[in-house]
């Protein structure tokens, strides 16, 4: 199947050349973050709702799509992100399964229905507001990494309003933000569950986290081994290789 390439774009291959997306090194290239994300969240296999926030490219989606036979909404509120994440679903073949929708994530609840989904996954943008200088450099960029146009009580709040009692809801981001997610996640009924620190290298401090609450669960989480990218060869370790593969589910 053929695709139309705009500008800068490239089409780029995801877990061994099964899947393949449109990114653009001006605009927006999905990072690693995403790929741990979409491994470590909770996924219904035969069916289920999902929801992915701030989905940029749409990565995520295309990537959950091997781990559920559910649909998946993506919502972006960049158009040009919205338009590149859907021309990699029509290429992926992968229409009746994902939706991208164009808009903010605070209306994703009056547009897409509150308390119906088995699973929000969000990969938010990890720092404070830029001043006007720093955002007119790339636009694109800067909404994806500052907190312009949603904060994390934005996405946290947002997340529990779409999931189902029981629902999940997983995030990545920054180690120095645990605390202010933890609150926020307590605060909007999303109780933490599960959390797994990733690492750089052995020995080196840890420079992202993953989360994922249970909405009205009970208190109990679970801290899971760590993750550690890069052996002491500078090369990928053996667990990394395996979830950027698709070899370990």
């Amino acid at each position: 199947m053929t695709v139309e390439l705009r500008e800068d774009e490239r089409l780029d291959y995801l877990f061994n050349e099964e899947l393949r997306i449109i990114q653009s090194p001006s605009v927006f290239s999905f990072s690693l973050d995403a790929v741990l994300l979409a491994h470590f969240v909770y996924m219904p296999i035969q069916k289920g709702e999902i929801v992915d926030l701030c989905t940029g490219n749409g990565v995520i989606p295309l990537l959950l799509s091997r781990r559920t036979k559910g649909t998946i909404i993506g919502m972006e509120i960049q158009e040009r992100l919205c338009d590149m994440a859907r021309r990699s679903v029509r290429y992926n073949r992968l229409e009746d399964r994902i939706r991208i929708i164009h808009g903010d994530i605070k209306e994703a609840p009056s547009r897409i229905g509150y308390s119906r989904y088995d699973v929000v996954t969000c990969n938010p943008p990890y720092f404070p507001m830029v001043g006007k200088d720093e955002l007119s450099k790339n636009e694109h960029m800067a909404i994806a990494r500052h907190e312009i146009y949603c904060t994390l009580e934005d996405v946290v709040r947002i997340s529990s309003q779409l999931l189902k009692q029981g629902g999940k809801a997983a995030f990545v981001h920054r180690p120095g933000r645990l605390l202010d997610l933890v609150t926020l996640m307590r605060q909007y009924r999303l109780e933490p569950k599960r959390l797994r620190f990733v690492y750089p290298k052995a020995r080196k401090e840890a420079n992202m986290i993953l989360i994922e609450g249970t909405k009205d669960a009970s208190p109990d989480v679970k801290v899971l081994p760590p993750l550690v990218v890069y052996g002491e060869d500078n090369e990928y370790t053996e667990e990394i290789k395996g979830i950027l593969s698709g070899i370990i589910p």
